[in-house]
Order: structure tokens, then C-alpha cells, then sequence
């Protein structure tokens, strides 16, 4: 997980997990289905995914979903171009290497009304990661990483230590639950697929922000006074 960066305009010094926006070059790579595999017949998801293995390693130097790793020195470029705004679809040419979508598992996807705040529509995935790589963030967006377990992160919020915002909280409480890949997989697949958009809800002399009751949380309902972030 990331640590947002302090002059962010959105949740600032919140530790969060590395994405970003689905770009135009997104989906003209989905479209096209050039040196990409799997991801179903929806559009929109293959693009979905492919800003998540793209920001990824835009973000953190992390690799998934890729049927070849590139060495250190090629994500290291990578990263450079991609900054720059060269077309993720070209660096995978021009090195001859595809991705696979199917290697990213749907876990979640949010769409709060954040007020004020601009609406944000995100996908969570997980993904297999069979070795520990070196991180090394954007420094312009993350202000430090951790390598941490679900259950570790949520301690930490707890104690104060970190700052964790109501979705990647509730992600991390789901997480904590699985005691390995499959089991977290398994409970993904099992669960009914459905947008979440948290409500505010009085009860029981206080108000509270709410999501749905069967959407695989163990937590559904928080204080709006308890509420990190936006």
C-alpha cells in the first residue's frame, strides 16, 4: 500500500492501494485487444484492469498480470515514459510483451457520493504475486510504502498510526478475513457482484454511513464521527 502524498487534493496522507484514472489509451488498448489476454467481452472492464496493472507500475514498480517480467531497468523506463504520457500499449510492443487481464480477480467496486468532492467509480482487484519485488514509489503522488498484511493495516488505523479512509477500510477488514490468495479469490467469486455507494442513515440516537448488508463486509455501518477522511 501507498501512502498519499500530503498536497494531494484527495485524501491526503491516507495509505491506500496503488491505482488511478482509466485513461483514453486505456480503452483504445481494450478496444483493440493488442498485446492483451483475457479480461471477458466488457470494454470497460479490460480497460479497468489495464489502468490498474498500468498505475501499478506507474505508482510502485510492482508487476502483474505481465506473461513476461521485465528487468528492473525496463519498468524503470517504463515508468519514466509512462509519466510522460507515452502509450502504455507502445512500451508493451515495443518489448513484445503482453498482459493478461484474467490475472486480475474483481474483489469490489465503489462509487461514494462524496459531496463536494468529485463521484469516483473504483474497481478493486487482487492479484497473485509470487515474489516479493523491490517498491520504489512516485514520489510526486506517494509520500512512502508499506508492505503489510490486511490485518496489520487496519491495527495501525486503529492505533493511529495510519490514516485510512472508510472504503479502503472496509476492503482491508474484507481481506483480513482470507488467510491466503485462494480463500480471498473464493470469497470474491462467492459473493453477489454490486456497486457500492455509501449511505447516511440515523439510527439509534446517532447517524451512521452505511453500505449494503450483503456485500461480504463483516462491517457495515460506521459512526459518521468516527469517519476517516472524505
Amino acid at each position: 500500500m501507498i501512502e498519499r502524498a500530503a498536497r494531494m487534493a484527495f485524501a491526503a496522507g491516507a495509505l491506500v492501494f496503488p491505482g488511478g484514472r482509466i485513461d483514453a489509451e486505456d480503452h483504445a488498448l481494450a478496444a483493440a485487444g493488442d498485446r492483451t489476454t483475457g479480461g471477458g467481452g466488457d470494454p470497460d472492464e479490460r480497460a479497468a484492469r489495464i489502468a490498474a496493472i498500468r498505475e501499478t507500475v506507474e505508482e510502485t514498480g510492482v508487476t502483474v498480470g505481465f506473461d513476461t517480467i521485465p528487468d528492473a531497468s525496463i519498468i524503470a523506463e517504463w515508468r519514466q515514459s509512462l509519466k510522460a504520457g507515452k502509450p502504455f500499449a507502445d512500451l508493451l510492443q515495443a518489448e513484445g510483451i503482453t498482459i493478461d487481464l484474467d490475472a486480475l480477480e474483481p474483489f469490489a467496486r465503489w462509487c461514494p457520493n462524496l459531496g463536494e468532492y468529485r463521484r469516483f467509480d473504483t474497481r478493486f482487484y487482487i492479484a497473485r504475486l509470487r515474489h516479493k519485488p523491490e517498491i520504489v514509489t512516485d514520489a510526486d503522488e506517494a509520500a512512502s510504502h508499506h508492505w503489510i498484511t490486511a490485518a496489520e493495516a487496519i491495527d495501525a488505523a486503529s492505533a493511529g498510526s495510519l490514516q485510512i479512509i472508510f472504503p479502503t477500510l472496509r476492503n482491508l477488514e474484507r481481506l483480513a478475513r482470507c488467510d491466503r490468495y485462494v480463500a480471498a479469490v473464493a470469497h470474491a467469486r462467492s459473493t453477489r457482484s454490486q456497486i457500492i455507494s455509501p449511505e447516511i442513515r440515523d439510527a439509534d440516537g446517532d447517524r451512521w454511513l452505511c453500505i449494503p448488508q450483503d456485500a461480504g463486509y463483516p462491517v457495515t455501518r460506521v459512526r459518521l464521527s468516527e469517519v476517516t477522511g472524505p
